[in-house]
């Protein structure tokens, strides 16, 4: 039996740029609150997709929603203020 996947051009070549940048890697630490934040609201609004959400429920929806809500809050003004000029980071 003949191999097929040898006589096949690549999809994507094979290149040095595929990985992330360091400044990527950095843009995706300073978000990492904001991304685990929505992933805990996933997590919740999955969690009561089959169910009527009791009172113990509706808290953690709430806590989870407060949560994004500062992480966004805290991730957009640590952005703003290093964007700033004349600021120190």
């Amino acid at each position: 039996m003949k191999s097929i996947v040898a006589l096949q051009n690549l999809v994507t070549p094979w290149s040095e740029g595929l990985e992330p940048s360091d400044a990527e890697l950095d843009v995706i630490e300073v978000e990492m609150p904001v991304i685990c934040a929505e992933v805990e609201l996933l997590d919740v609004r999955i969690a009561l997709m089959d169910r009527v959400p009791n009172e113990l429920d509706e808290r953690r929806l709430r806590r989870a929603v407060h949560r994004l809500l500062d992480a966004r809050r805290t991730v957009a003004a640590t952005s703003t203020h290093a964007a700033m000029p004349g600021s120190a980071s």
